[in-house]
């Protein structure tokens, strides 16, 4: 067992794990498949997310991404969108789109949407997107529309919930600012499954060496898996896991042998919905304690991390080679904060490509 760790522990070894504070991978479809998977319901935000995690990367580098079909996004834990590895997404939607269904089951009987609608649909998205064609969603709308198929927004959004899945379709590139589908066929390699348990085991494998250290109820939480489940998978992976605990609670992560003693402050700034904060089911170890109260939305804003742990929000205003960054901050900061803040800022400025970057809210 790991010795006792502190919650500053706990937040110092995410950064590092999740890879933060520290970068080695250098393409984006590297840093997905170690992930697991990647929380994109904001895209703009969730392509920032794995650009912080890389080297040396940009905007453009993650729709580039997106386009070629290296990673893909999609509805695959949780009722959400998430990034994740083309050589992954069909043994995880053999875990997890059961339980995905029966999230939103009474959003379908609600909607009228039953197995002969779902039929109906998936097969006129099919036949739309054969010969490798990519749809935008008011293309996508036409075709179902066409088949018979009423459309009205909320309709729309679990057909095509539904229809991923399915493994019908999944995402394609961007047309300007549009998204578009693809068919699932067409972009996820045939024959990557894997037997249940295996697939149980692996995930959780995936979740703790890079979410870690991390509770049984987090990783059942982020995967979207019963609890059952979730200890199963906990259970083969734990001989490759070290067990710690905080506070009485025990917690597991993959071993690292460097020290991660950071000598001088470090900031970072990550978008809203960031695995560093919205992954756990207890999220605690992520705030500085002085700022709980404020902090208590955090997982839904951008935030400012100062010494391993949360300590303010940005908000981002994106004109024509021009970028705004307003800072709000919980507290206090000194002048080396001050210049972490800015470099962190300025990293982000980098990623954007922005002409012109005004930073707002430090001295």
């Amino acid at each position: 067992m790991h010795p006792k760790m502190t919650n500053l522990d706990i937040a110092q070894q995410r950064l590092y794990n999740q890879h933060i504070s520290r970068q080695i991978f250098i393409k984006p479809a590297e840093l997905v498949k170690y992930m697991g998977a990647v929380q994109a319901q904001d895209y703009a935000g969730a392509k920032w997310a794995i650009g912080l995690r890389l080297q040396k990367s940009s905007d453009d580098d993650i729709d580039k991404a997106m386009a070629n079909g290296s990673i893909v996004r999609t509805h695959v834990l949780r009722p959400t969108w998430h990034f994740v590895s083309p050589d992954d997404l069909r043994w995880m939607l053999d875990l997890t789109a059961p339980r995905i269904s029966a999230f939103s089951a009474s959003w379908y009987r609600k909607l009228q949407l039953d197995s002969q609608v779902f039929s109906r649909s998936n097969d006129a998205l099919a036949k739309a997107l054969e010969g490798g064609k990519q749809l935008n969603r008011g293309e996508i709308k036409s075709v179902l529309e066409q088949a018979g198929v009423k459309t009205d927004d909320l309709r729309f959004i679990h057909i095509l919930l539904h229809a991923e899945l399915d493994k019908v379709i999944c995402s394609g590139g961007r047309q300007g600012k549009q998204f578009t589908y693809a068919l699932f066929d067409d972009r996820i390699p045939a024959g990557k499954t894997k037997p249940r348990e295996e697939a149980l085991g692996e995930l959780a494998m995936r979740y703790f060496t890079s979410h870690g250290p991390a509770t049984l109820q987090d990783f059942a939480w982020w995967s979207g898996l019963t609890l059952a489940d979730a200890k199963t998978g906990l259970d083969l992976a734990r001989a490759s896991l070290t067990e710690c605990e905080v506070n009485g609670i025990k917690r597991w992560m993959k071993q690292n042998e460097q020290e991660l003693n950071i000598k001088t402050p470090v900031a970072h700034l990550l978008p809203a919905f960031d695995e560093f904060a919205v992954t756990y089911s207890d999220r605690t170890a992520a705030v500085n304690p002085k700022y709980l109260i404020e902090a208590r939305h955090v997982i839904f804003d951008p935030s400012i991390v100062i010494n391993n742990q949360i300590a303010g929000t940005w908000k981002r205003t994106v004109m024509k080679n021009k970028i705004d960054v307003a800072l709000s901050l919980f507290g206090k900061v000194n002048k080396t904060q001050t210049k972490a803040i800015k470099i962190a800022v300025q990293r982000y400025g980098k990623f954007m490509n922005a002409g012109e970057l005004n930073i707002g809210g430090v001295a």
